[in-house]
């Protein structure tokens, strides 16, 4: 009965854990452009707008801590918690 309890508790932990993975990332864009580019994270694809001129702080929901930005310059991939720069286009994570 305990085993089966342990069970079924850690099975509502992990998932309530996955449906709250999100990326944050934040960024300093150096463009006068708002770039709008593709996202994927925990399988999923999404696009994500950075504002031009601005550093400011954007959330990406997913079942992952990590996502790939898809950028004119390649593919980037960033952490939870990462600061990355935009400049002409291209993500660098600092």
């Amino acid at each position: 009965m305990k085993k089966k309890l342990f069970l079924t508790i850690s099975a509502i932990v992990l998932f309530a854990t996955m449906i709250q993975a999100s990326v944050s990332i934040r960024y300093e864009n150096s463009d006068s452009k708002t770039y709008t580019m593709d996202v994927t994270i925990g399988g999923s694809t999404t696009t994500v707008e950075f504002g031009s001129s601005r550093t400011a702080t954007v959330t990406i929901q997913g079942g992952a801590s990590t996502c790939v930005i898809q950028t004119s310059c390649g593919k980037i991939t960033v952490k939870d918690g990462a600061k990355v720069s935009i400049k002409d286009g291209c993500i660098k994570v600092q």
